[in-house]
């Protein structure tokens, strides 16, 4: 079987780089990545990514290695229809690491070409750290490495408002875009950049919110043999993921002349407002993953999939979106009753195995975002808790408390939440452990215990999460 590299296919073009892109995950790879390469087919977008690693240890290497070239697998029912396809992406140039080389990712600014900047760093990626306050230093967010390039680009080019940037963050947080240019301006202030550059940030750069909606699981680990030998190569960097895709990019209009995908066919949205798109999407769909995963987890269960299709755990999920969910949003509950039908046919897909360990990353920050509003509004509307999300927050504490009946749980988060559940469950104390997560305004912004009854409610889920476990 061929390595797949740029020597071993043939009539691969190389385009100028427009896109520097942060992020070499799954999702990046298998959405924004694939919606390039179709432009590139189907219009005169004719431009190429670079990407960055944005953590120390990433995929960099293995992309490299096949010098950006990988296949993307689409799998999933589409109006009643099975459809599968298979699109080998040409468009990834490959990967920078700042961790080996600031001074080589400085060097990216330079280029002439660059017109956007698209990032998926996670819910948690957009933050501020006062501790990145040395700009020769590599920062340690994704936004204060975002500033350094910036800055360098607008001294390269001594301030040209030509050279200005279209900036598209992905991550699932609210106002996605304006955040990001928050956080750029604060550290413009904490490193002392001139006024102009502030002028040049507000003026000759745009900052788009942003919603997106395709589920990626990647690595078809069980099928990859028989995917190789379809496609003919030693592909190690297959992507998984369903039909169905949603870019909602709230923009100028300069953005969209730009970015030519709706001409390309694709249900790329651009749009002055996204927020009821965002609203229904992160309720419902991201909403239903996050309150799934860890209670679906404690059941035994390993597949969204199988979760949904699940005598226990596929009602207790419908109930908790039709009952729990639906009801704290203001759009038509029909719109809302047919977009959930929908998200419970996607899970189901069959094509598709969505692992839940792969949608357990950063969990905290993600209920935060996805799941902590619906329970809330829930609370305010219906003068009671709703007890689905109630299980789900307990489920949750139990998740990361790393094992759950002899085995280990696949928490990923950073180091610093890791180690504060281990503290939490030296206690044998529940209700002082459901008390001291809740009033944990690091994570949820809020002191929960101040809602009525809630401290009670998840102590009650986290015994009996206990005593099934003893069993």
């Amino acid at each position: 079987m061929k390595t797949l590299n740029r020597q071993t296919v043939d009539g691969i073009t190389e385009r100028p780089v427009k896109v520097l892109q942060f992020g070499e995950g799954n999702f990046l790879r298998g959405f924004v990545d694939w919606i390039i390469d179709t432009m590139n087919e189907k219009t005169d977008f004719n431009g190429d990514v670079q990407l960055v690693q944005p953590i120390q240890h990433g995929m960099g290497k293995m992309i490299n290695d096949q010098e950006g070239l990988y296949h993307v697998q689409l799998s999933g029912i589409q109006k009643g229809e099975a459809k599968e396809e298979t699109r080998l992406i040409t468009c990834v140039r490959g990967v920078v690491n700042p961790y080996e080389s600031y001074e080589a990712y400085l060097k990216l600014a330079e280029n002439l070409d660059l017109r956007f900047v698209v990032s998926n760093t996670t819910e948690a990626g957009i933050s501020y750290n006062p501790e990145d306050d040395d700009r020769e230093k590599l920062p340690s967010s994704f936004p204060g490495k975002l500033t350094a390039l910036l800055y360098k680009r607008f001294d390269t080019f001594n301030g040209d408002k030509a050279k200005g940037l279209h900036i598209i963050p992905c991550e699932l947080i609210d106002k996605n875009g304006a955040k990001l240019k928050e956080i750029i301006l604060q550290y413009a202030a904490l490193w002392q950049l001139p006024n102009g550059f502030i002028q040049w940030i507000n003026e000759a750069n745009t900052f788009s919110n942003t919603l997106v909606d395709r589920i990626v699981p990647g690595f078809p680990k069980e099928t990859i043999k028989e995917i190789q030998e379809n496609i003919g190569y030693e592909d190690n960097l297959v992507v998984k993921a369903e039909p169905f895709h949603l870019w909602v990019i709230e923009g100028l209009d300069a953005v969209k002349a730009e970015f030519p995908a709706e001409e390309a066919g694709l249900d790329v949205k651009f749009v002055k407002d996204q927020s009821p798109y965002r609203t229904r999407k992160v309720r419902i769909l991201n909403g239903a993953h996050t309150s799934l995963v860890p209670v679906a987890y404690l059941h035994g269960l390993r597949t969204v999939r199988e979760s949904v299709e699940d005598p226990v755990i596929g009602p207790f999920l419908n109930e908790t979106i039709q009952g729990e969910i639906i009801p704290t949003l203001d759009l038509p509950k029909e719109e809302l009753e047919q977009f959930a039908n929908d998200v419970m046919d996607r899970f189901k897909n069959p094509f598709v195995k969505h692992l839940l360990s792969s949608i357990a990353l950063n969990s905290i920050s993600k209920f935060k975002v996805r799941v902590l509003p619906s329970l809330l509004e829930y609370v305010d509307r219906k003068g009671k808790l709703p007890s689905n999300l109630v299980r789900s927050l307990a489920a949750l504490i139990v998740f990361y408390k790393g094992s759950y009946n002899g085995e280990a749980t696949p928490v990923q988060d950073d180091e610093e939440i890791v180690n504060y559940f281990k503290t939490i469950w030296e206690s044998d104390d529940l209700d002082e452990a459901a008390g001291e997560v809740l009033k944990n305004v690091n994570f949820w912004d809020t002191d929960l215990t101040k809602v009525e009854g809630l401290q009670a409610a998840v102590s009650e889920q986290l015994s009996q999460l206990v005593d099934k476990e003893k069993v």
